[in-house]
């Protein structure tokens, strides 16, 4: 079902990140001449049209560090109804792109402060249904994720880098993930694939007040030691 909403559209952090990106983060991303575009606002939410459901419930969640993370909920759906994907975001003369986990890719354009969502090839839908997403101000939801990545694991941290979007974060809970004594000594000597069940939660760090993305384990799927991204 989680599927549905980009085919069916035409066949488709903590709070101090959800500001605007400054230009010349935007520089980066856009030519220069691309004077139309202006910072973005980073979270949008809203209501999109759904094939077999009352309408798909979307809050995205874009970050600094180049991640996206989705959250959706298919309002009045039988089974499962809350599903979340992540993945790579970056801008174009005209466009959002948002590259999944999977590698897929999905298109919006900014309308104002919204974001309008595009089809599957990146063009406008010719719909009277709304494909908006507004402006919104919360923090990233609690939606687990199988993610893949090297997890590593020193004295007291631990570190995991995601095999999709190769950016590493922290690990919240990794006393609870890599228990075992054996497993934890051979963690400490290199990473090892993680195969895991989690979200990504934002923190402020007290001591220099800079925002902290973690990855919060919701359940360990497994451990593959000899393993890596390359070759899971």
């Amino acid at each position: 079902m989680k599927k549905i909403i980009f085919c069916a559209a035409a066949a488709l952090s903590l709070f101090s990140l959800f500001g605007c990106h400054n230009r010349a983060e935007m520089q980066t991303l856009v030519p220069a001449s691309a004077a139309e575009l202006k910072p973005m606002q980073q979270s949008w939410k809203g209501v999109l049209p759904c094939a077999d459901c009352e309408g798909i419930e979307t809050a995205l969640f874009l970050e600094k560090d180049g991640t996206w993370v989705m959250n959706q909920r298919y309002q009045g759906a039988k089974g499962q109804a809350v599903f979340a994907s992540y993945g790579t975001w970056a801008r174009t003369a005209d466009k959002l792109v948002l590259t999944d986990s999977q590698g897929d890719k999905h298109y919006f354009r900014a309308r104002g402060e919204a974001l309008e969502m595009l089809d599957t090839e990146g063009h406008a839908i010719e719909s009277s249904l709304n494909y908006r997403l507004e402006p919104a101000s919360e923090p990233l939801p609690v939606t687990p994720m199988t993610m893949t990545g090297m997890y590593q694991q020193n004295a007291n941290t631990a570190t995991f880098t995601d095999c999709a979007t190769g950016r590493q974060s922290g690990v919240a809970n990794h006393a609870t993930l890599a228990h075992d004594d054996q497993l934890a000594r051979a963690t400490r000597e290199k990473p090892v694939l993680l195969v895991v069940e989690a979200h990504f939660s934002m923190t402020v760090d007290p001591a220099n007040g800079t925002v902290q993305k973690r990855l919060v384990a919701d359940r360990k799927v497994a451990f593959k030691p000899g393993k890596d991204c390359d070759n899971p």
